[in-house]
């Protein structure tokens, strides 16, 4: 077979091959053909998994390929052509072809091919973009308590992230203002180191608040990435004196307790009776003043100085010790004396209305029978009679009678 050997000739052949590899390279999407691929870009996160698609509208029975990045044939219709066993077939018919690629890594990121070979062989490109999952954040700057008043700088830092991740500072629920983030680029990798920065003045009600730092990126969902800590203020006594009851009462055991509220707590507790000395039955035992048996001699205004080494402070309880049986001052007493008489009072009432009820009874009965007696007897003496005449005398003689017998009616 002879070869062209003129300079156009040669120019010919130089000029098809360069246009054929340019079909194979290009991503020219031609309108209306039914023989064109057709993909789409894909997002994945480091480890994650993705799926890309090839279709054609129509098949000649021409196979469809995928290639990788480095234009090397990973697919060719339902044959494996490299051998990487995170790349599996997913789907495969004359109009589409699809395959995953498990475990993602960066290097996986980067431009895939598939092709058609018809004449001339149609291309399509799918470009895989893989996002770099950021670290855990870390927060410095909890080493030490802050006085109160002061102000803490805390640094919050997470790495690995792709593209760059924000931060973002929380006290509690309110999302706070720190400086803008810190982007530094990884040597020798596509990823980002990321830090923040957020300086506070703290309150003793700052004390134990946790503050929280987040990581928001497109590669995870809100809150999947986030620490706190909280924060450790110190601060001076408010002190105050809790009494063991508010009714302290003449003969019995009492003790009040002087609470220092402070950070750290205080270390040193004074006792003190305001215009004179403690009773010589009050015991001091710390934080507490203890009464073996209340007296009225011991009321008073009684002190208490609080200390923790950052300040002091001082409270103050009046006492007024109770009569022991008096319960005038102790309204649940009072409360319950009240219903127990009147409890008493109805229990009486109904007895008494009882008995008045019994005795109408007996009363009605009595009279009723005793009435029924007496008309008995007025009636005797016609009985007998066989005729007026006689019951008229034998009546009279009745009435007679009854002068010496007399009825006597109550």
């Amino acid at each position: 077979m002879a070869f062209p050997s003129t300079p156009s000739a040669l120019w010919s052949v130089s000029l098809l091959t360069a246009l054929f590899a340019a079909a194979v390279h290009s991503n020219i999407i031609y309108d209306d053909d039914p023989l064109q691929p057709v993909t789409s870009d894909e997002t994945v996160s480091v480890g994650g998994t993705v799926t890309l698609t090839c279709h054609v509208p129509e098949s000649d029975n021409s196979s469809l390929q995928w290639s990788n990045t480095a234009q090397q044939t990973l697919y060719f219709g339902e044959k494996r052509a490299l051998r990487d066993n995170r790349i599996q077939l997913h789907h495969s018919t004359p109009t589409e072809l699809s395959i995953t690629i498990a475990d993602v890594q960066l290097s996986d990121e980067g431009e895939y091919t598939c092709s058609i070979f018809t004449m001339p062989v149609r291309t399509a490109r799918a470009t895989v973009t893989v996002l770099g999952v950021p670290g855990k954040p870390q927060i410095l700057g909890f080493e030490n308590a802050v006085p109160d008043g002061g102000k803490v700088t805390l640094t919050c830092t997470s790495t690995g992230s792709k593209p760059p991740a924000r931060l973002r500072w929380y006290r509690g629920d309110q999302e706070l203002e720190g400086r803008p983030d810190v982007v530094e680029s990884v040597p020798d990798d596509p990823t980002y180191n990321v830090s923040s920065e957020l300086t506070l003045e703290v309150s003793r009600s700052d004390d134990n608040t946790l503050i929280t730092c987040a990581v928001d990126h497109p590669s995870l969902a809100p809150g999947d990435k986030r620490s706190e800590r909280a924060l450790r203020v110190l601060y001076s006594p408010n002190a105050q004196i809790v009494p063991e009851s508010n009714l302290p009462r003449e003969g019995e055991k009492f003790h009040l307790k002087c609470s220092g509220n402070a950070n750290p707590e205080p270390t040193s507790y004074i006792w003190e009776k305001k215009d004179g000395e403690l009773p010589p039955m009050a015991k001091v035992d710390g934080a507490f003043l203890h009464f073996e048996r209340l007296n009225k001699s011991d009321n008073g205004v009684y002190l208490c100085l609080a200390d923790n080494g950052i300040g002091n402070s001082q409270g103050e309880y009046t006492l007024l010790v109770q009569d022991a049986a008096d319960n005038s001052a102790d309204p649940t007493a009072m409360s319950t004396s009240s219903g127990v008489d009147h409890a008493v009072i109805g229990g009486v009432v109904a007895v008494i209305v009882f008995i008045l009820l019994c005795l109408l009874i007996v009363l009605g009965r009595y009279l009723i029978r005793h009435k029924g007696t007496y008309l008995t007897h007025e009636a005797k003496g016609s009985d007998d009679a066989p005729d007026a005449d006689t019951a008229i005398i034998n009546a009279e003689g009745g009435h007679s009678g009854a002068e010496d017998k007399k009825e006597y009616f109550i």
